[in-house]
This record gives structure tokens, C-alpha cells and sequence, in this order.
């Protein structure tokens, strides 16, 4: 009886937090409702006079404002990705690892079922990442979201403004909504200011429109500030090819810690967001490369660049010579 309730209370919590997760996305959807309202209504229809102005407002405003609610649609609504199904412990695997209570022989447990995954990140310890309410081996740059209760491919962090989790399936539309964010408020401040002005030296009735006006470009320019300092993050981050988690929580791989370890140059690592096709870049449709399973790596990309690390192809140079038997490579160094 008694775990009955706790089942039902838990239940009846999980809702609440579920219903309340949606708070933020509707503060920021009335938001925008009434600054739509506020600009074709209360600006262009009843304050501009011009009806060439009023044309021109209203086509830029509805260009932006499409680009604006489409990507803030798309970073909500689409799912994050887990991982695939060869990532999760068999039933067999399941029961020999959570029987075994030698921390050190499940390691190396971890480690054999590892070796045939494209898995080249580890924990601090070096041990092999697992998720153990997940019930699988962590592919590269996966992490577990505790709202979402789940592993979530490339993850960059939960964000309660869409009420979903970012990563490797939404993080471009993300970015994308950052961008037209910022282009939306700026458009708005921008095309306000002037008549922000008029209704200040009293050039203009005070009508009701007065108080819409100026609270329009209140509101812009608060958002504006705010919405480009994130956008100017995330800029940064895409540079480096780095998530928000690995930019607070250097990445350890199979050779130890690496901060730069998934930076590939400036334009890969833009393209590892956007894709390889650039006429896709400003819209909000899925054109990252890869399965968000692996991703290339700066130590492989070097190892088949000989520009970008010369070492290993004049070793291999070396050992190719034939020294006199005794001699070593260092001294024909040396003496060239």
C-alpha cells in the first residue's frame, strides 16, 4: 500500500516538473506574440505614416520574424539523439557486469566490449565511459542529461528556454535560432529608434501606440545584449569544434587529456556543424556530417597530414635507411 502512494506521489511529481519545464518556453512565445503585435499593429499600421516605410518595415520584419520562428520550432521539437543499439550491453554482458563485484574485472570488462566500438574518449581514471542508468558503453562526446534521463549524443547542455536538450541532432538549429534572435531584436531597435525619438520630444501624439513603441525597444535591446553575448559564446565554440560541457571539462582520450583534441582548423570545424554545403548553412535543415556516433579527431587528422605533424613521416623516413650496423639514426641526424 505503502509503495503504492510513493509509485503515485513520484508519478504526480514527474507531471508537475514535466508541466513547469514548459514555463520558459511560454514566457518567451508571449514574448514574442506581443512584440509581433506591437510592431506590425502599433508601429507600422498606426504610427508610420509613409506607406512606402510601412511596406519596406513590414517585408524585412516578416522575412526575419519566418527564419526566427522556425528555428526556435525546430530547437524544441526535434528529439536529441541516442545512441545506437551496438552501444548498450547485451542482456548477457548486462547481467555478467552487474554480478561482478570487483571494480578492477569490471574495468576490464568495460575495456574488452569497448575495443570493438569507435570509442576513443575516457573518463579522468582512463577507464572506458558508462552510463550505468543508461545501461551502455558512451559513444564520443555523449553525455547523460539528468532532465531528459537520458544519453544524448553530442551534447552541448539542457536548455530550459526550449525545454529540450542540445546536441548533435539540434545543435545547428540552436545556433541558427541564436543568430535570427539577435538579427530580430536588432531589426526591431534599429527601425524603433527614430520614432522612439519623436514620441520623446513629444513630436508625436500620445496615443496608446506611445507605450508599445517604447517598451518595444526596451525589450529589443535587453534581449539583444543578452542574446549576443550567447551567440558570441557559441561562435567561439563552434571555432574550436568544442561543446559547452568540453569547454568547462577538458576531454580525456585513450593518451591522456586534450583540449584541443576534436579541433580540426577554423572551416572544418564549422562544416562539422553545418556541412560541406554552404547553401544550407542559413537554413534550418539537418546537414551535420556523421551519424553523431564518432567524430574526427585532431590526432588522426595530423597523422595523415604530414604538414600539420611532421614527425612520424621523417621517422618513417629514417627507419627506412640502412644504417651500418651500430649506428643509429640520431648521429646521421646529427651529422646532417
Amino acid at each position: 500500500m505503502r509503495r503504492g502512494w510513493k509509485m503515485a506521489l513520484s508519478g504526480a511529481l514527474r507531471c508537475c516538473r514535466q508541466v513547469l519545464s514548459w514555463v520558459p518556453v511560454l514566457v518567451i512565445v508571449l514574448v514574442v506574440l506581443w512584440s509581433y503585435y506591437a510592431y506590425v499593429f502599433e508601429l507600422c499600421l498606426v504610427t508610420v505614416l509613409s506607406p512606402a516605410e510601412k511596406v519596406v518595415y513590414l517585408i524585412l520584419y516578416h522575412a526575419i520574424f519566418v527564419f526566427f520562428a522556425w528555428t526556435y520550432w525546430k530547437s524544441i521539437f526535434t528529439l536529441p539523439q541516442q545512441p545506437n543499439q551496438k552501444f548498450h550491453l547485451s542482456y548477457t554482458d548486462k547481467e555478467r557486469y552487474e554480478n561482478e563485484e570487483r571494480p578492477e574485472v569490471q574495468k576490464q570488462m568495460l575495456f574488452d566490449m569497448a575495443k570493438k566500438l569507435p570509442v576513443y574518449t575516457r573518463t579522468g581514471s582512463g577507464a572506458v565511459r558508462f552510463c550505468d542508468r543508461c545501461h551502455l558503453i558512451k559513444p564520443d562526446r555523449c553525455h547523460h542529461c539528468s532532465v531528459c534521463a537520458m544519453c544524448v549524443l553530442k551534447m552541448d547542455h539542457h536548455c530550459p528556454w526550449v525545454n529540450n536538450c542540445i546536441g548533435f541532432s539540434n545543435y545547428k538549429f540552436f545556433l541558427q535560432f541564436l543568430a535570427y534572435s539577435v538579427l530580430y531584436c536588432l531589426y526591431i531597435a534599429t527601425t524603433v529608434f527614430s520614432y522612439f525619438i519623436k514620441y520623446w520630444r513629444g513630436e508625436l501624439p500620445s496615443v496608446r501606440s506611445k507605450f508599445h513603441v517604447l517598451f518595444l525597444l526596451f525589450v529589443a535591446c535587453m534581449f539583444f545584449v543578452s542574446l549576443v553575448i550567447l551567440f558570441g559564446y557559441h561562435c567561439w565554440l563552434v571555432s574550436r569544434n568544442k561543446t559547452t560541457l568540453e569547454a568547462f571539462c577538458t576531454p580525456v582520450f585513450t593518451n591522456g587529456p586534450e583540449k584541443n583534441g576534436f579541433n580540426l582548423g577554423f572551416i572544418k570545424n564549422i562544416q562539422q556543424v553545418f556541412g560541406n554545403n554552404k547553401k544550407f548553412w542559413l537554413i534550418p535543415i539537418g546537414s551535420s556530417p556523421g551519424d553523431g556516433h564518432s567524430f574526427p579527431m585532431r590526432s588522426m587528422n595530423e597523422s595523415q597530414n604530414p604538414l600539420l605533424a611532421n614527425e612520424e613521416p621523417w621517422e618513417d623516413e629514417d627507419d627506412s635507411r640502412d644504417y651500418p650496423e651500430g649506428s643509429s639514426s640520431l648521429a646521421v641526424e646529427t651529422e646532417t
